[in-house]
């Protein structure tokens, strides 16, 4: 075999051998699949093994003894093997082109071989992986890029610290004021936040609440409903904003209802987007092209997105009816769904079942999150929302952190907000109404009182 110099896999290679700031750049991120022919891919693969293993750039010489003693190649691909080492010279090669062109030629192939798997699970040729993988695939491939930051040095870069600590982080603020405690002004992006809760708790509620909430901030919001259709989530959303119970909603008059959402128009410059997906049919993939779609037909983006809920989505990486277990299953939805909010920069809110022995429980522990502990391991803030007979009859619901990111979880670590169901509302309570709930972390007995509600929404006039 003849091999060209000016073929960009021999440059790499010879450049791996005799340029060791190269070696050090571009070796993480490096494949020996990207390497198409077999004698290259052999030469990587010793590179890599000897870096991993000594820390040092391989020489010729090592190539050639460590390349002799596999057991995959014969004869022949040695000679081939040691013909190519052979070639590998030093010769000096603008330092910045060859990192850029190095990073093409891995993207290049990174998308070559996505596509070829994407053609194989198009056909039904793999038995692990479902179609829907394949924008999850492609868009991976495109992704590929060099990686130059190499962390933050403690002791030299505190000045970049020390800014960064008086820096306004660009969150989605609450309307309820202990969420706003327990997460230091709002959620931030590139965030999953999950609440845990019980069948008709107030899941769907609470989502629907901070979701009219972001609106009349003025901030975009796109809802993402795979258990009820969009109609009933904007129906909910209509009581909250409209402040209108919702079983009379029906009974008001056209020009009345037009008149409330076109003064609540004026009130906003944000924009809500409900969407609706079959349960169990959509999964990261799919809110990704939605995210696109929007961006191209309405010039949407959201500043937040809420998935109405985990449970209920689908997985990118597997198959709907596989094997799988459900601990991997939700898992992996929660990392895919906590991926897209890094890539969309946008906090993320969900919600998740509590388990049989959590349902009408007056405590709620992480061991009660529904079919996967994996899904805390995943999420930024994961919270329960908690009901009994004696909170719905002080019109309230009890709130208890499970695991914060953003501050330290015992502060606050249970507190009560007030709900009205028939307007799809949460509110804060009167501040005697915490008095009772015990935030020290220690899960001792929650008293109840007679308390009258506050209610902060009064103020909203349509």
């Amino acid at each position: 075999m003849i091999y060209h110099m000016d073929k960009v896999e021999i440059l790499i290679l010879r450049n791996l051998l005799f340029n060791e700031e190269y070696l050090r750049k571009v070796v993480p991120f490096i494949k020996a699949d990207y390497f198409e022919d077999p004698h290259q891919k052999i030469v990587f693969e010793e590179v890599l093994n000897f870096v991993q293993e000594y820390n040092e750039p391989a020489t010729k010489e090592v190539l050639c003894i460590e390349a002799e003693k596999r057991q995959d190649i014969n004869d022949t691909s040695f000679k081939e093997v040691t013909k190519l080492i052979s070639y590998l010279e030093d010769v000096p090669t603008d330092f910045d082109w060859l990192l850029d062109t190095t990073e093409k030629w891995c993207r290049d192939r990174a998308i070559y071989l996505a596509l070829m798997e994407s053609i194989a699970l198009a056909d039904g040729k793999d038995e692990k992986k479902d179609r829907d993988a394949i924008p999850s695939i492609l868009s991976d491939a495109l992704a590929v890029s060099f990686d130059t930051h190499v962390g933050h040095d403690y002791l030299l870069d505190y000045e970049a610290r020390y800014e960064s600590y008086h820096r306004k982080e660009d969150k989605i603020g609450f309307d309820l004021e202990y969420f706003n405690k327990i997460t230091k002004g709002g959620l931030p992006n590139k965030t999953l936040n999950i609440a845990l809760a019980g069948t008709g708790v107030g899941k769907s509620l609470f989502m629907c609440h901070v979701a009219s909430s972001a609106l009349l901030d003025g901030k975009n919001v796109l809802y993402i409903t795979l258990e009820m259709a969009e109609e009933k989530i904007a129906e909910r959303i209509d009581a909250n904003l409209l402040n209108v119970n919702i079983q009379e909603i029906t009974d008001l008059p056209k020009v009345m209802f037009e008149n409330k959402v076109t003064n609540l128009a004026q009130k906003t410059q944000g924009t809500l987007i409900i969407k609706e997906y079959p349960t169990a049919s959509a999964h990261a993939g799919h809110f990704r092209a939605l995210l696109n779609e929007l961006a191209l037909k309405k010039s949407f983006r959201p500043d937040i997105i809420f998935i109405d809920y985990l449970n209920i989505c689908a997985s990118s990486r597997y198959r709907g009816n596989s094997t799988v277990n459900s601990y991997s299953y939700i898992k992996a939805i929660a990392e895919e769904l906590r991926g897209l909010a890094v890539e969309a920069n946008v906090p993320i809110v969900s919600a998740t079942q509590t388990t049989r022995s959590g349902y009408g429980s007056s405590d709620v522990e992480l061991t009660d999150t529904s079919e996967s502990f994996g899904l805390p391991a995943t999420a930024d803030l994961m919270f329960a929302l908690i009901s009994t007979e004696d909170l719905e009859t002080l019109g309230q619901i009890l709130v208890k952190q499970l695991k914060n990111r953003y501050n330290d979880p015992t502060i606050h670590k249970r507190f009560v907000v007030g709900i009205d169901r028939a307007k799809m509302r949460l509110y804060d309570c009167e501040q005697t109404a915490q008095e009772d709930i015990l935030d020290n972390g220690k899960e001792e007995e929650y008293t109840y009182e007679e308390q009258k509600p506050k209610k902060s929404f009064d103020g909203f006039k349509f």
